[in-house]
């Protein structure tokens, strides 16, 4: 017997969506993650985007545990002397609330040439009207 190894014109891709506002950050982030590499999947190979295409709404109303809406720091530097920029999750929350959301995945994913490609497939928004009803996306099912 063979080992089994995807290719990627063999990948079949789903579209799912998911409501923000009834999540915690990071148990989202991390389920999405796993959804964007294809590891829900039985022919997940590591080297190969098996993954599907996740879209969030409502960012904007994200849920965080305790004081991190004022403790939480996202950190910004240009590589400039000085040039290290800190705001706090609410005020991130408030102006870009999609930037909340694809960091938390973002960095969940491996850091190679592979997460920079599976990291386009999600899309987030932070109202609750999105533009791809012509791919009939279907709600992210539960983690096992």
């Amino acid at each position: 017997m063979r080992t089994y190894s995807a290719k990627p014109g063999e990948v079949e891709r789903h579209w799912y969506v998911v409501d923000a506002s009834e999540h915690r950050l990071g148990r989202l982030a991390a389920r999405i993650a796993i959804v964007l590499r294809g590891k829900h999947k039985p022919q997940f190979t590591p080297h190969v985007d098996t993954g599907d295409y996740v879209i969030v709404l409502n960012a904007k109303k994200v849920n965080l545990t305790g004081r991190k809406l004022d403790q939480k720091l996202y950190h910004r530097y240009s590589g400039y002397p000085g040039g290290l920029r800190s705001i706090d999750a609410r005020t991130v929350r408030e102006t870009d609330p999609e930037r909340m959301i694809k960091q938390a995945v973002k960095g969940m994913l491996p850091k190679n040439r592979l997460s920079r490609q599976v990291i386009r497939k999600l899309k987030v928004y932070a109202g609750p009207e999105h533009p791809h009803t012509a791919q009939k996306p279907e709600p992210l099912p539960e983690a096992r």
